[in-house]
Order: C-alpha cells, then structure tokens, then sequence
C-alpha cells in the first residue's frame, strides 16, 4: 500500500495567516510538556539549551518526587511498586495505590504503615509535587513571553482563551510581566473569590485573555467558608493531584466551571483549539475532544506532539476517528483521518526558506551529520517563535516564487 504524504508548508502556510490576522477564534492547550520544554540553568534560574527542564514530565516530576521521599517512605515505596507489577510507575498510578491503602488498612499495615501512614505519604507526595512546580519564570525573553508578546500584539475579534492542566504560575507571571490583561475566572482584591457566572458569559473585552486552569493552581486556597479563592501565594492547596481521585473532583466547582468552559469553546462553530506538550493521557479532556468535536464538525483541533506518529499513539488514534482533530508529530501527521509522512513541496514564495526554517530544522539532538531535517513545532519554544514571528514575516506570504506575478 502507497504511502500517504503532507507537506507541511501547505499546513504552515495556512496557520500563519490564522494566527497574524486576529480574526479567528482561537484557543490554546498547554500541557506538562510546555513548561518541560523549556530549559534552564537550575543554578541561575536563566535560560540554557544545555539545562535542565524549566519543568519535569510525568515522568520526571515521579523521580523528583520519589527521590526525596525516599530516606522516608523508601521501603513503602518500594512495596507500592512492586504491588503495581509494571514497569516504571508514574506518580499518578502510585498515587492512586498509596491512597487506595490508606482507605482500606485500618490498623493493618504494609512495610510498618498503616493507614494514617499512607494518608501521610499520601499528603507529603503531593506537598512535594506542589515545591516542584514552584518555580519562578526566567527573567529573560522566554516561550512564554513569546507567546504573551503575541498575544497583546495582535488586534482581535474574539479573546485568546489558554487551558493547561498546569499548577505553575508562569503564564501569570508572564501576562504581568508585559502587562496584558488577563481573566482567571476570580475577581476582587483581598481575597480573589471565583465567579463561575463570569466564566460562563465570558463576555469581557476581546484584549483581554482568557487563562482557565484545568486542575487547579499554585495560590488557590480556601477562605473561612470553604469557598475556593486566589490567595496571592504560591503554596499548593487546591489542586487536583495525579490519582484517581481526580476524575471526581473535576465533578466539583472551579474545576467542572473550567472543563465547561472548554466544552463550551469547542461547541462554537469555527473555532481552533492548538494544543502543545499534551499528552491525551488526561480522559476527561480527550472525552471533551472527542465529544465535542463530534458534534460541531467546524471546529478544529491542531495538535502539536513532541514524538513521533509511533510514540503519539493516544493522540493519532483520536485523530483516526476526529477527522477535525489533527496531529502533527516530528517524522508526520494525521490529517483528515489518514496517516502521512512529512513532505515539503516546491517553496510556495521567493522568501519561503525563511519561514521553513521556523518549523522544518535537524533534530535537536542528532545522532549523526546525516541525520534529515524534521518538523519542529512539537517542541514548545518552537511553536511560541512560529506565533511571535507570524506577523512579522506575513508579507513573505505575498511574495511570488521567480516567474509569477502578483
């Protein structure tokens, strides 16, 4: 059987025009693999492209995590995953375990801990998953001021509406820092309180953003009345944390406001959803996705993944099903349900080499000299530049190859 073929200029030349014009309502999904994206010098907090991840994976957030409680809870630890029988557990499946023992041990125990010792653990795992995520935003131009730059730099009919699952506090940090208004679902002063009727109209000015946080954040708190506010600090303790808890506590007030505000931009006719680092793990929001997209036939999602189609296989096997749902991987892409392979075509401009190269480059780490050039965009300080820089190299749009006229 032939193998099918996309040529990511066409694709790229498109969404540049999307993304420079304002017109188009737009939304942005920022997974754990955004902020991951992003690699610093932990000793000075600046950026470096030989550091460190800004912010760990799954993956390494489950070492981090582990690795600092082990001196304590090694030995529990080490039971939990054996008692998982597989490979490499992320936090998400131990978390789950470790709460499951304290809800049926009692006075029982496993490696000297019973229940009140796995609530413990339980408790000191997500404090730490909480100082882990803590981390302030470089100080120099960064992905995310990038993204923000964009954002304020372009006149719009209808608002940017960001959703991550992400507990940081760079998105904010980084609004402010340039000074963009942005809306996160609370209002007032002394003690943030959240408006769900606000959400849900979603009828501020167009300049101002949207930034709606899926899980919870750094900074929620509640008040006297058990009522979810912004406290204005950078502790963690209204979140949902990786378990199996937290497909009920999306059931629950901020976050099932968040889930229909995501539900609700899919539903209007004409939108794009542009999801980066995101794994499709998360069911409640793939579940949205695939609702969603069902229904409103429209509406687009564009999914930009790290890995290979191979590696993405959560995310291609939705794209299977969603025709309006794409994935563009490094070595491909799944476009109106089929599978292809990268192909760039002739250059549709003169100047097109210029824009290529904000998306088409050798591998980051290349195991040889002849290793062939990819699509970038997966990565997240990729696809920050490619929207910082649409605006300014849209008249290369409009420049004809040798031979045409305008």
């Amino acid at each position: 059987m032939p193998v099918s073929v996309h040529n990511p200029d066409q694709y790229m030349a498109s969404l540049r025009q999307i993304l420079a014009q304002g017109r188009k309502r737009l939304g942005i999904l920022v997974g754990a693999g955004g902020p991951a994206g992003v690699r610093v010098d932990r000793a000075t907090g600046k950026l470096d492209p030989n550091g460190e991840p800004l912010l760990p994976t799954v993956d390494g957030l489950t070492v981090s995590v582990l690795g600092s409680l082990e001196k304590d809870f090694g030995a529990a630890l080490k039971q939990v995953k054996a008692d998982l029988n597989t490979e490499n557990p992320n936090i998400e499946a131990i978390l789950s375990r470790i709460r499951s023992l304290a809800l049926v041990l009692g006075t029982n125990s496993i490696c000297e801990l019973d229940s009140a010792g796995y609530k413990s653990l339980a408790e000191q795992i997500c404090k730490k998953i909480g100082e882990v995520v803590n981390v302030p935003l470089p100080s120099e131009q960064n992905p995310f001021s990038e993204l923000i730059g964009w954002i304020g730099g372009v006149a719009r009919d209808h608002p940017i509406e960001i959703f991550t699952p992400n507990y940081d506090l760079l998105f904010e940090e980084a609004f402010e820092r340039a000074q963009i208004p942005y809306f996160d679902g609370f209002v007032g002063s002394h003690e943030p309180f959240f408006d769900q009727s606000s959400v849900a109209s979603n009828d501020l000015p167009p300049r101002w953003a949207r930034l709606w946080k899926l899980h919870g954040s750094l900074g929620w708190g509640a008040n006297s009345r058990g009522e979810c506010i912004r406290t204005g600090r950078r502790d963690s303790t209204n979140m949902i944390f990786p378990d199996h808890l937290k497909y009920d506590q999306t059931g629950k007030l901020p976050f099932s406001a968040f889930l229909d505000r995501l539900k609700q931009f899919l539903m209007v006719p004409d939108t794009l959803l542009i999801a980066i680092g995101f794994s499709f793990s998360d069911f409640h929001i793939t579940a949205r996705f695939s609702e969603c997209l069902s229904a409103n036939p429209s509406a687009s999602v564009f999914a930009f993944q790290f890995k290979t189609l191979a590696e993405e296989a959560k995310a291609c096997a939705l794209a299977r099903q969603r025709t309006n749902l794409s994935v563009y991987a490094r070595d491909g892409a799944v476009i109106n349900g089929i599978d292809g392979v990268w192909r760039p075509g002739d250059p549709p401009s003169r100047e097109w080499a210029t824009i290529r190269a904000t998306y088409w480059d050798r591998p980051e780490n290349p195991k040889s000299e002849k290793d062939p050039p990819e699509f970038t965009l997966g990565r997240f300080a990729a696809l920050t530049r490619f929207f910082a820089l649409s605006k300014a190299l849209e008249p290369l749009l409009s420049t004809p190859t040798p031979g045409e006229t305008k």
